[in-house]
């Protein structure tokens, strides 16, 4: 998710700071919530989320 979360960042004309940026803030949010809840990363956990949230879009 993280490398296709930069390429679109690319593709809609960001340089590679910005999306670089972009990327932290996504993992930013993906560590607060997990220091919040007082849970580990789980990567499949996320792919199952991703995938709920935009179905038409294929597995990265």
């Amino acid at each position: 998710w993280a490398a296709d979360l930069y390429n679109r960042a690319r593709t809609r004309g960001h340089d590679h700071p910005h999306a670089v940026r972009i990327l932290a803030r996504a993992w930013l949010f993906v560590i607060w919530h997990c220091w919040q809840d007082h849970i580990a990363y789980d990567p499949t956990k996320h792919n199952a989320l991703q995938r709920l949230l935009n179905p038409n879009q294929q597995a990265a």
